[in-house]
This record gives C-alpha cells, sequence and structure tokens, in this order.
C-alpha cells in the first residue's frame, strides 16, 4: 500500500502543479500582451499575429505534454490498482439486499447530502427522486454548519449561544460541551493578552460549572501564571493545537444527539464498514465456492469482522452454547448460577419446559427456565 501512497502524492504534486501554472493564463498572457503591441504599434499587426502564432503554438504544446504525463501517470496508476487487487468484489455482494427498499436507500442519500451541507446537491437529488426533505431537518443542519464555520473562524459566540439554550438537554447527555467552550473562549483571552477581560470571564462563566469541573478550572486560573511561556509550562495542554477540532467534533456530535441523530451519517458509516468488511467477505466467499457450501444462517455473518471502535454501536452477545448470536428474537438470558446462554439453548435445556431443573452447561448447579432472566446490553 506505501507504493501506490507515493504514486498517489506524486499525481497530486503534478496536478497541483499545473494548478498553480494553469495552462489558461499562460495563454491569456499571451494574447494580451500581443494585443498590448498592436494598440502601441498598428502598422506591426502582422509580425505581432506571426509572433503570436508561434507563441501559442509554443505553449500549446507545452500544455499536451504536461496533460500526457498526468495522463500516463494516471494510466500507470490505475494498472497497478487492477493488478494487485484482483479479487472479484461481486462474490461478497448480495445482488438482492435492495430489493423493494429503493426509498429508503434514496432517502438515505439524500440526506447524506443535506448532513455534510451540500444543501443544493441534497434538494436537487431529492427533487428528482420525488423525495420531500423536511423543512425543519434542512434548517436545523443549516444552523449547524454556520455554527462550525464561525468556530473554524475561533468564534465561538454562536457556539456558546446555542449551548446556553440547550443546557438541560446537554447536561442531561453528561455533554462538557458548555464548559469546553467557555474554557476556550478564556483561553483565547488569555493568549491575547487580556489578562483581567480572562479573570472577568471565569468569574462570570465558571461559577456554574465549579462542582463538576473544580480540578479543570484550578488549572485554568493557574496557568495565567505561566501565560508569558506556557507553551513550555504544565500548562501547554490547555493550548494544543488540536483544541479547536475537538470542539468542532464535539458540537456536531451534541448537535446531532439533541436531534435524534448518530454523529455520522447512515450512508458514511455503511460504507466505512462495508469497506472494513469486504476482504474478509471476499474470501469467505472464495473458500465456500471453492468447498462448493453455501452460508444460510439468517442475520449473521459467516465469520466474525473486526471493526474499528468508531463504528461499534452496541454490544453483541454470542451464545456459548450455540455459537449463535443473540436476536430480539433469541436474546440473551441469565440462569440462577449467573452464567448467560440464548434463549433458543435454554429451552432446548429444559426441553420446553419451564418448571424442569437442569445442569448448568458450565458449572455444577441447577437452574430452571423459569428463574432465568432477560439481560439487556
Amino acid at each position: 500500500m506505501e507504493s501506490f501512497i507515493k504514486d498517489y502524492d506524486k499525481i497530486i504534486k503534478k496536478q497541483r502543479t499545473l494548478e498553480t501554472n494553469d495552462p489558461l493564463d499562460r495563454l491569456i498572457a499571451v494574447v494580451n500582451e500581443a494585443k498590448e503591441k498592436i494598440r502601441a504599434d498598428p502598422s506591426s499587426v502582422t509580425s505581432t499575429l506571426a509572433v503570436l502564432g508561434k507563441s501559442i503554438k509554443t505553449v500549446s504544446n507545452g500544455i499536451s505534454e504536461e496533460q500526457k504525463e498526468i495522463q500516463s501517470s494516471l494510466s500507470k496508476y490505475s494498472k497497478a490498482i487492477d493488478k494487485k487487487f484482483t479479487a472479484d468484489m461481486m462474490a461478497a455482494i448480495n445482488p438482492h439486499a435492495f430489493d423493494n427498499k429503493e426509498n429508503i436507500l434514496r432517502s438515505t442519500i439524500a440526506m447524506h447530502f443535506i448532513r455534510q451541507g451540500n444543501f443544493e446537491i441534497g434538494d436537487t437529488f431529492a427533487k428528482e427522486t420525488g423525495l420531500t426533505v423536511p423543512d425543519s431537518m434542512r434548517h436545523q443542519f443549516m444552523e449547524m454548519f454556520d455554527i462550525v464555520a464561525a468556530l473554524k473562524e475561533d468564534n465561538l459566540e454562536p457556539a456558546l449561544q446555542w449551548a446556553t439554550r440547550h443546557r438541560s438537554g446537554l447536561e442531561k447527555r453528561s455533554s462538557t460541551l458548555e464548559f469546553k467552550l467557555h474554557r476556550q473562549r478564556y483561553l483565547q483571552l488569555l493568549m491575547g493578552r487580556q489578562v483581567q477581560e480572562a479573570i472577568a470571564y471565569a468569574r462570570k462563566n465558571f461559577a456554574y460549572f465549579g462542582n463538576r469541573h473544580t480540578q479543570e478550572i484550578f488549572r485554568l486560573m493557574c496557568s495565567i501564571i505561566y501565560m508569558d511561556h506556557i507553551k513550555t509550562s504544565p500548562y501547554a495542554d490547555l493550548i494544543a493545537p488540536n483544541t479547536n477540532a475537538d470542539i468542532q467534533h464535539m458540537f456536531t456530535r451534541d448537535f446531532c444527539s439533541l436531534i435524534g441523530l448518530s454523529c455520522d451519517s447512515p450512508l458514511y458509516v455503511s460504507v466505512t464498514v462495508g469497506t472494513q468488511a469486504m476482504p474478509t467477505m471476499i474470501k469467505m466467499a472464495s473458500i465456500m465456492k471453492a468447498k462448493k457450501t453455501e452460508w444460510s444462517q439468517q442475520q449473521e455473518l459467516p465469520v466474525e469482522i473486526n471493526l474499528t471502535d468508531d463504528t461499534k454501536f452496541h454490544s453483541v452477545f454470542a451464545c456459548p452454547v450455540s455459537k449463535e448470536q443473540a436476536t430480539e428474537e433469541n436474546p440473551p438470558m441469565m440462569m440462577g448460577c449467573g452464567h448467560v446462554i440464548c434463549k433458543e439453548s435454554l429451552q432446548k435445556l429444559c426441553r420446553g419446559s419451564s418448571n424442569l431443573r437442569f445442569k448448568c452447561p458450565y458449572c455444577p448447579q441447577e437452574s430452571m427456565a423459569s428463574q432465568a432472566k432477560n439481560v439487556y446490553f
């Protein structure tokens, strides 16, 4: 993969070089220069046009060579990818996955555009597919992106106003967003050498958060001592370069949470998870094809897929007896001894009788199905 990344970086570098030295700008400059010569000396039209023709041809040839070089690099890069990734992805795809679910897919795509701030594209897509995007949802995300844009410019005021209006909702979710915003505003004043203003701001706004953030408030106030060399002090972490990006992410997460949505769009999560799972699924499909077998288990994959932490949203229980993943119809049940198995395994052990005593598969203690309790993760 490192060789692909290096080749990709080379192509991007060449493209940026072209963008910096725009070929059209060069042509325009040559034409404008000829116009100025003709305007200054009308009798030189013939000679100037002759020179202009040669100049345009020279510039055009240079542009062609540059384009050929980029196209050649792209072609080599494409061939290298095709040569490296020879697996047939279609073998791991279910062509009927979205049968009778076209509206769900279209709605997911439309909402993804809205959630990314591409409102015009989202509206056009929704119009062409016959969908209706609620105005309230659109306005909410427009507000969110306006606030995020302000945060990128180090303007905390819109975010602070929003956090104050939604204080009760944020507190129910144990969010620290409002305090983080006040902390950042205090540090802005401090780093701007407005010490008295920073102290006055802290007195006005930190008191409400005293019980929950006592130690951090102490550190913020003590950092004044090291104001002239805070970057080399024990308080350097307060002005970490990624602080603003962290606040933007926290705001986006809390904003979406308050309107009942996940931080990332379902389309993004689906594509990310699919990308992570694809290599394993392709390998599994090739093995099954070689053995001439099929996976018939419903709502369960044939192998475990290791996902990254940001794509895990809930705990998954696999029954230690049947080795199957728990579902709503087959939930985990805790027996009297404390061991947990799935409901179907429990029914098999008790032979369908809720009062029949049976031995736990993992300890000597006996239990009854009537004693078992549902376990919720």
